[in-house]
């Protein structure tokens, strides 16, 4: 079954309505300087090292690659099985939103015990409203026992438990998610540029709505 959201759209969609509607249905126009790059490298390269803790652990991308869509038929196949297992880029589907975890251990009672890896030092908010999409998804598919944040702290692997927390997000995410497809069930939004294109990060349409406001200045 195709996925509406993802984890990225729906920060995207925090961020601002317009970036989540290009982010759907015209994501070629998105730039990433080169900063955002290197980051996003650094971010690879401390979710690698975590995983390097789990030596056993099954990742469902290897197999699927670009076939998202797929990661969460598979991901059920592994998890259905009796005996414990770690697996690596879990796909989950609920309410039209796919999430990707970056580890999940499956515990002998079946219970899951989630680790989303996050490279950043400090535990920011946008890494919490992540962590509690995550939450929502993978609570509706399977039972959790633990949900762990990881990030790059003064242990190197820092981890915070924050299911109960998480959980106490639920309907917010609800509401968001259907803020989110209503819009998305309509052409794009005419959302003018503003402080939001910067924070929490960068957005990578900047370029195309200042565009379009330049062409209004002149043309209009």
């Amino acid at each position: 079954m195709s996925h509406l959201l993802s984890k990225s759209k729906y920060i995207r969609g925090l961020q601002c309505d317009r970036a989540l509607w290009l982010d759907v249905y015209n994501p070629r126009l998105a730039k990433y300087t080169r900063e955002q790059m290197q980051r996003f490298d650094r971010g690879r390269e401390f979710e690698y090292a975590f995983k390097d803790t789990f030596p056993h652990g099954i990742d469902i991308s290897v197999e699927l690659k670009r076939n998202v869509d797929a990661y969460p038929e598979l991901t059920a196949m592994y998890l259905d099985k009796e005996e414990e297992v770690d697996l690596f880029e879990a796909g989950f589907l609920y309410d039209d939103v796919l999430v990707l975890a970056d580890v999940v251990h499956k515990n002998a009672d079946g219970t899951l015990d989630i680790y989303e890896v996050k490279s950043g030092n400090v535990l920011s908010e946008t890494y919490r409203r992540d962590a509690a999409l995550q939450h929502y998804v993978i609570s509706h598919c399977r039972p959790i026992n633990k949900f762990c944040v990881v990030y790059n702290g003064e242990n190197r692997f820092d981890t915070i438990e924050l299911a109960e927390e998480l959980e106490e997000q639920h309907d917010e995410i609800a509401r968001n998610i259907a803020t989110m497809k209503e819009i998305l069930s309509h052409g794009e939004p005419a959302t003018p540029t503003g402080q939001h294109c910067l924070e929490p990060y960068a957005c990578p349409y900047q370029h195309y709505c200042a565009q379009g406001v330049r062409q209004m200045s002149l043309f209009g």
